[in-house]
């Protein structure tokens, strides 16, 4: 049997297996009702339960990849589960958006290469499973698409983010505070660990 058929056939007994964990609803998602802008070429998709489920059912050949800025990562706080920071975009502070009134954000070309390198530390293929999650879903979506296109097979977005979607009315109108990683009670730190952050020698 080649490691590939191995590997797929180990992912999908191991999906079977949190599937039929508490709190790992994947099996009856409606994924069709996804936001567009969350939505994967893979079509993979995790809610936090369910990738703190399937991190903690094998960690080993599981690869959980943060892709907000180091700055989030510090200042909004992290999973404790986290195997790695990878930022999808980058903050340039020498640069400002007018309309969106904030720093704008380029893309980190090495991505990818940085991807290639945290699964290759654990001795991962790209075949394994990889998580991927930005603040809300839609970076992360990006950063699958473009591991796909690298020749990733097995990459799930997590798809309410660390903080969550905005909420459109009521007393916490225009706040993070309908899903995400930090309100499902997930474990989260503000302290990061120097293995899993995001360091440029």
């Amino acid at each position: 049997m080649s490691p590939t058929l191995k590997s797929t056939l180990f992912n999908i007994f191991l999906l079977a297996f949190l599937a039929a964990l508490p709190g790992f609803s994947g099996a009856t998602e409606d994924w069709s009702k996804l936001d567009p802008g969350k939505k994967t070429k893979l079509e993979l998709y995790m809610t936090p339960q369910q990738a703190q489920d399937a991190k903690l059912a094998n960690p080993g050949k599981t690869l959980f990849v943060d892709v907000r800025t180091p700055e989030e990562l510090t200042f909004v706080g992290s999973a404790t589960s986290t195997d790695a920071n990878v930022p999808l975009q980058l903050i340039d502070t020498d640069k400002w958006d007018d309309k969106s009134k904030q720093y704008v954000m380029t893309s980190n070309k090495s991505f990818v290469a940085d991807v290639d390198a945290r699964l290759a530390k654990k001795g991962m293929a790209k075949d394994d499973m990889v998580i991927l999650m930005c603040r809300s879903g839609h970076r992360s979506a990006n950063g699958v698409n473009l591991l796909a296109a690298a020749g990733y097979t097995n990459v799930f977005n997590q798809v309410e983010g660390f903080e969550g979607d905005k909420a459109k009315d009521g007393p916490t109108k225009g706040q993070r505070t309908l899903n995400g990683w930090k309100n499902a009670g997930m474990p989260w730190s503000y302290k990061l660990d120097k293995d899993v952050a995001y360091i440029v020698e």
